[in-house]
């Protein structure tokens, strides 16, 4: 059950990608980062989803502001922006800023996943 628990609260939050065919930055994303995203702490913590912004904006997605610009990378959680990245300038731009992004989610209070981390450090430690 705690298990369960955990997942739940870890997938809460999530990276939100506005992609469009033929952009050659978005290609390069998927080649550097996009194949073992999934398998970081931060993809477990803020999974990736992919939205084109050819195609009409997911009504669950109605509170983000879209640019045109691809990709666009935007940090949710329950409901509300927490920071995006605009553009992709290679893994290490990327990773500074996801992780700037990822403080900001721990400082915002709205994901529960870092208190939930320090209270499974306390039981198991």
């Amino acid at each position: 059950m705690f298990l369960a628990l955990a997942a739940t609260q870890a997938r809460a939050a999530e990276l939100v990608m506005f992609e469009q065919a033929g952009c050659s930055w978005c290609e390069a994303f998927n080649r550097e980062i996009g194949v073992t995203y999934d398998k970081t702490e931060d993809g477990l913590r803020a999974p990736l989803r992919r939205v084109d912004i050819a195609q009409p904006l997911p009504r669950e997605l109605s509170f983000i502001q879209v640019e045109r610009m691809t990709p666009l990378f935007v940090l949710v959680d329950k409901g509300h922006e927490i920071g995006r990245i605009r553009g992709y300038g290679g893994p290490e731009s990327f990773w500074t800023q996801m992780f700037m992004l990822m403080e900001k989610l721990d400082k915002t209070g709205k994901s529960d996943d870092r208190a939930q981390r320090e209270k499974t450090l306390r039981v198991n430690g």
